[in-house]
């Protein structure tokens, strides 16, 4: 048997796999990544694109700290948007196309080159302890690692069977190895799991469908990256997605198809992601809808693969009636399948069982990142996993270890929905689980988490100078706009009254007339310049920073508010039943998530206000100084 001995092991080389494994190694810990399979790392199974509102949040994040999702994408953006531009500062984020081939090749060769990573391909079979600390994992090839931390990011092949209509068999993302033997070794250590169920769509070859029915879109004219030291640049229009519709045909075929989903015969009764459904879905939901939008999406630029996947579309109906389907939408009609869509069914671990650190509550050492968490979605995964990696890093080492609240980041609500609320269906980011958005806005990202990232080693000397002289210019900027008072004239009022905007009078700060109505800082800089012009995002981040000061000081008093209830600590094994007043919903409710502060209690479904008093009260009174 062949043993060896690292600090830090993950077991899973997807989207988490490969930030836990990137951040683990970089802050200095001796790390092993297990992979089934090599050839799938950072494998994207479903649509080929990253961000979006919230999603585009949590990848700035991961840049923001130092892990490479951002970077992976800039690398292999086939096309890139701005989205929610109109609704709001807080709310607007990057959505990139990408090609799959390309995002997978950065990261695989990042985690070739990386110091301190060992990659290896083998199914962890079993998690062994020292007690109730980790002490490293059996693999299917019969080798044991030893380890003082594990990070499990199995995404979906945990148990993994794939649904085709009636056929059903054992498998990861379609043709892949499903892994089971690890999920039954945590069983029998006591942690608890569930099922859930995703979808995916046909893939179609891209010379078989008659693209003159859509409507395409391009990329942004303007120079743009996701990573925040990324050089921003403007992609070709050789590249398109093609926004389609399904038809009163597509809606026909699916009433004489649907009693033979999987979904409606019952050979599928895992909970299915609400806010990504298949089509089969939406028809039980609205069946009286029979026209849904669709997106032709290419996987590659011309030249590459002809596979292109159909936003809005997964399905797990038989292969037939898939084929029908298809044939339905406009410019189908000889379309040829080259991947059937299907759905797939998998373990997760509930995760309340988890505290904010992504580590197991009962088992030392063991950190869980990803799907395998109840989430979709890879930016949810990415983030996680970076989490879990340095956690995971900082653990081995005895260090204290990372939480971030929720005025930090969307990872931080993420992460705090998951373990005080846990999940029964796929969990997705949105802009509306976040009470502090406009703290977290995808300009700022840098400054709210990267002061992090360089605490704990993934932010190099060279990335961190570049940073503090970007705050500098940005604070100078600020400065000089709220100690600058510009002279009413003929002359001004002109300007203003073309861009819409009311006159002045009097002499007026700039950071005051910024405030008003149709004034942007482009007419600002233009009749008053600083010094030395800014860039692009340095700009809008002072001008939303001005224009919003009253709104963003109002919403830190309210975050900080919160953060007084979450620094306030429950001792360990807090007697409950000793709470005397406490309505019994509530103690089960704090019995079974085991919160680490009053805010995290308050923010548990059916733990009233009432009862977080009571609580706070006994906890005063257990300690030594009020006795």
């Amino acid at each position: 048997m062949f043993r060896d001995s690292y600090e830090v092991i993950v077991i899973g080389g997807g989207h988490a796999g490969c930030e836990a494994a990137l951040a683990a190694s970089r802050i200095g810990r001796r790390t092993l990544l297990l992979n089934l399979n090599m050839d799938n790392t950072a494998l994207m199974p479903c649509n080929p694109a990253i961000g979006g509102p919230a999603k585009g949040h949590l990848v700035r994040e991961i840049s923001a700290l130092g892990g490479e999702q951002a970077r992976a994408t800039d690398a292999s953006t086939l096309m890139v948007r701005w989205l929610n531009t109109s609704k709001g500062v807080a709310v607007r984020a990057l959505r990139a196309q990408c090609d799959i081939k390309a995002y997978t090749a950065y990261y695989s060769g990042l985690l070739e080159r990386q110091e301190n990573l060992n990659i290896h391909q083998d199914e962890a079979i079993e998690l062994l302890l020292d007690g109730e600390r980790i002490s490293g994992v059996l693999t299917r090839h019969g080798s044991t690692y030893e380890a003082r931390a594990v990070v499990l990011c199995s995404g979906v092949y945990g148990g993994g069977v794939v649904h085709v209509g009636g056929v059903s068999f054992p498998s990861g993302p379609m043709g892949q190895t499903p892994a089971n033997a690890f999920f039954e070794s945590l069983v029998s250590l006591g942690l608890k799991t569930g099922r859930m169920r995703t979808d995916t769509s046909p893939r179609l070859n891209l010379d078989t469908i008659d693209l003159s029915e859509t409507k395409k879109q391009y990329s942004e004219d303007m120079p743009l990256a996701f990573d925040i030291w990324g050089e921003k640049r403007v992609y070709d229009k050789d590249y398109a997605c093609f926004f389609s519709h399904t038809t009163p045909e597509t809606h026909s075929i699916l009433v004489a198809s649907m009693h033979r989903s999987p979904l409606v015969t019952g050979e599928v009764d895992a909970e299915g992601p609400r806010y990504c459904p298949s089509i089969e879905d939406k028809f039980l939901r609205f069946p009286d809808r029979d026209v849904h939008p669709i997106v032709f999406e290419p996987l590659a630029r011309a030249g590459g693969t002809k596979e292109v996947y159909i936003q809005n579309f997964s399905t797990s109906l038989p292969y037939d009636a898939q084929i029908a389907l298809i044939n339905s939408l406009p410019g189908c009609k000889n379309a040829k399948i080259m991947k059937p869509g299907y759905g797939i069914e998998y373990v997760y671990i509930e995760p309340d069982q988890l505290s904010p650190t992504l580590e197991s509550k009962i088992i030392e050492g063991f950190f869980c990142a990803g799907q395998v968490n109840g989430t979709s979605g890879y930016e949810e995964a990415a983030a996680q996993g970076l989490l879990a990696g340095i956690n995971a890093a900082l653990s081995a080492a005895g260090e204290e270890q990372i939480v971030l609240s929720r005025s930090d980041g969307y990872l931080g609500v993420l992460v705090d929905d998951l373990t005080t609320k846990s999940t029964s269906e796929p969990y997705r980011m949105f802009t509306s689980r976040c009470e502090h958005r406009l703290l977290m806005r995808y300009d700022n990202a840098d400054r709210r988490l990267s002061p992090i990232g360089r605490r704990v080693g993934l932010i190099g000397d060279a990335r961190w100078e570049a940073l503090t002289r970007k705050w500098e210019r940005e604070d100078a900027e600020i400065e000089r706009l709220s100690n600058t008072r510009l002279a009413a004239s003929d002359e001004i009022n002109k300007i203003l009254f073309e861009a819409g905007a009311e006159p002045i009078y009097e002499h007026t700060l700039l950071a005051a007339m910024l405030r008003r109505k149709n004034v942007t800082y482009e007419m600002i800089e233009a009749l008053l310049p600083p010094e030395k012009k800014l860039y692009e995002d340095e700009a809008f981040h002072v001008e939303t920073e001005l224009r919003y000061a009253g709104y963003i000081e109002k919403e830190k008093r309210t975050a900080s508010r919160m953060e007084s209830m979450d620094n306030i600590f429950i001792p360990e094994q807090f007697d409950y039943d000793g709470v005397k007043g406490m309505r019994s919903e509530s103690r089960q409710k704090l019995l079974r998530f085991q919160p680490r502060s009053l805010g995290q209690a308050l923010r548990i479904s059916g733990v009233t206000p009432a009862d977080v008093q009571l609580l706070w009260v006994a906890i005063k009174m257990s300690r030594p100084s009020a006795r």
